[in-house]
């Protein structure tokens, strides 16, 4: 059961590069657990500033009960309380979310990613009264996930800062609608605590020089200290240099995507030789032109 939140304490301390982690598999199917402790570890050494566990780009849907216990202890357990850890608890059935917040293990969890409820497509009334009791269901700060390319529906920038002004442990959002008139109407309303994270590769640099003050990157499970460094030039001011980054890996942000998340990231890190290419149905692998074309790319920039 979750203690009673202490409003004064609660704060975004999600910035800077987040890693959406990936969940390799063996041939088998079965989760490679080996190949994610060396991949949790590569991204350490290579710039990470915190992870993001359980969400989209780890295909959890796929995974069972115990799956998931087991990738976030082990997951827990290498961190070590190096960088903090975000982890995915979010739905369409409000009430069951807040049975998991209230039953399941959060230890050595540091806040909560719940994205907004799919399927059934709630009016911004429902999605605001569907968050507030989220977060009044949980000590830990929460962070929102509006992707209405996935889930068919917009969280509007008002309702965004409605849900941070009255919910003192809403800390963040991350924000995947693709529409930057959105995010700076969210930034230039939100209240002073409240953050806004980008949740598209291809759209940090121009959200992080809005005002965002990070990302929860797919790209960064395969290039961690690029996609960190890009952030860092920009929060230092250093535009041009990131900017440069930023151009650099253009052409890799929309073949990451074509064929589904995580295909891409998936061949890339295949390609590097960290996990094995596969996934779990209904996602399959990224076809091999798109493969192809993404070696390509990754030899000219030298990775």
């Amino acid at each position: 059961m979750q203690t009673e939140i202490d409003f004064f304490m609660v704060h975004n301390i999600f910035k800077g590069l987040g890693i959406a982690l990936i969940t390799p598999f063996q041939e088998d199917g079965s989760v490679d657990y080996k190949a994610l402790m060396r991949l949790v570890e590569y991204q350490l050494d290579n710039g990470a500033d915190f992870f993001c566990i359980l969400a989209t780009t780890g295909e959890t849907p796929t995974l069972t009960t115990e799956e998931k216990q087991k990738i976030k202890d082990l997951v827990v357990s290498l961190v070590g309380g190096r960088v903090p850890i975000l982890m995915g608890c979010g739905g369409y059935n409000t009430a069951a979310i807040i049975e998991e917040l209230q039953t399941r293990d959060f230890q050595g969890i540091d806040g909560i990613l719940s994205v907004c409820p799919y399927y059934n497509k709630p009016s911004q009334e429902g999605l605001y009264q569907h968050f507030k009791a989220i977060a009044s269901a949980t000590s830990l700060p929460v962070v929102l996930y509006n992707v209405p390319g996935r889930t068919g529906v917009n969280m509007k920038a008002e309702t965004t800062v409605r849900l941070a002004r009255d919910c003192q442990n809403i800390v963040a959002i991350k924000e995947a609608s693709g529409n930057l008139e959105q995010v700076d109407e969210i930034i230039k309303n939100k209240p002073k605590d409240f953050d806004v994270i980008s949740g598209d590769d291809a759209l940090t640099f121009p959200m992080i020089s809005c005002g965002a003050v990070g990302v929860i990157s797919v790209i960064g499970n395969a290039l961690p200290r690029e996609f960190s460094k890009m952030i860092r030039l920009q929060m230092r001011g250093e535009y041009d240099g990131a900017r440069k980054i930023h151009h650099r890996f253009t052409d890799l942000f929309s073949l990451l995507f074509v064929d589904g998340n995580p295909a891409g990231v998936k061949a890339m890190l295949h390609e590097m030789g960290y996990i094995q290419n596969i996934l779990r149905l209904p996602l399959v692998p990224t076809r091999i032109s798109t493969l192809q074309r993404m070696s390509e790319i990754m030899k000219e920039l030298k990775i």
